[in-house]
């Protein structure tokens, strides 16, 4: 319990903007319930939301530390009340989230609070499994990442040693994820593989496709089946055997197949048409393939998890379609 003294340069307000201006913190819905609850209290009694504040007003706060702490990055998640997560899978070690395109996975210069990891984070505040404030306690964090406007399953750790696991599964490529694509045009092999070297210009943020190694490139590996085709588009499933930047995205446009809505390497004429302004990309499954130990995370060895609804297939392929 927290108390507060009114001053009188804060009197004449009312409780709930008083509270919600000193814990920036604690969500509007949350703090409108609180009052309700009458977990806030004047002068030891309940009080309405729109009550005025006197000089001398005590003020009772029966409410979580952490919501009384200054605003971070770290701390963000607890504005919140209610995050939107659609879970693939979860269990005491980790959890497989489905990142909605238009979703960023980390705080960035654009977006602070509305992150992948502040709604997981705040989905296992709420749910009593984590708490910054316990002693030693580790933050839950995610394993991989998916572009801004990319869809599909991103992988956090629950626990220190989950993603030890997990970022060593990663690097040594013991994990198989596959993605969704629709593309402009069908590749001229139904299936194939595409090798090449990826080189990343930092000031435009574009990637370049090279058939030569050439002065900072990495090599870039990527292969492709095509599913379906209606009309000018196809269905393609892609698997990385590298992970580079933009590296679907690159290289099926090196194919002469750029991915529908795709703003940087894609067809801007057939992405109005079509009205996409986000590349038809998606993480749809991911297998823990697990060929050598993966200690406490052994039960995951052979399971495959899957999207069970991807908007542009459901869009664009969808059975119940004619041709």
């Amino acid at each position: 319990m927290r108390e507060f003294t009114i001053g009188k340069n804060d009197a004449g307000q009312r409780l709930d903007r008083f509270v919600s201006k000193n814990l920036p913190l604690l969500p509007p819905a949350l703090l409108q319930k609180y009052i309700r609850l009458k977990r806030i209290k004047v002068n030891g009694k309940g009080s309405k939301r729109d009550a005025r504040l006197q000089t001398g007003d005590i003020l009772q706060l029966y409410i979580n530390d952490e919501f009384f702490d200054k605003p971070n990055e770290e701390n963000l998640f607890l504005t919140l009340f209610k995050p939107q997560l659609t879970i693939v899978y979860e269990d005491e070690n980790l959890l497989l989230a489905d990142k909605r395109p238009g979703l960023v996975v980390h705080a960035d210069e654009t977006e602070k609070v509305n992150t992948l990891i502040n709604h997981i984070q705040a989905y296992l505040y709420q749910k009593k499994e984590w708490n910054p404030k316990w002693e030693n306690a580790f933050a839950p964090a995610l394993c991989n990442r998916i572009d801004r406007n990319t869809g599909g399953i991103v992988i956090a750790a629950k626990n220190a040693e989950t993603l030890r696991i997990i970022n060593e599964k990663i690097r040594d490529h013991e994990l198989e994820k596959s993605y969704l694509c629709v593309t402009v045009g069908r590749p001229k092999k139904p299936e194939g593989r595409i090798e090449g070297f990826l080189w990343k210009d930092e000031v435009k943020k574009q990637v370049y496709f090279h058939h030569k190694p050439v002065a900072g490139a990495k090599t870039a590996v990527t292969l492709y089946k095509t599913l379906e085709t209606r009309g000018e588009l196809s269905l393609v499933e892609c698997r990385l055997l590298t992970g580079r930047t933009h590296q679907i995205r690159v290289s099926m446009a090196e194919l002469g197949c750029p991915l529908l809505g795709d703003g940087k390497y894609g067809r801007g004429d057939v992405n109005r048409r079509y009205h996409e302004t986000r590349q038809a990309l998606y993480s749809y499954q991911l297998h823990f393939d697990f060929p050598t130990d993966a200690g406490m995370l052994n039960y995951l060895r052979g399971k495959t998890f899957t999207v069970e609804n991807v908007p542009f297939r459901e869009k664009y392929f969808s059975h119940d379609k004619n041709g």
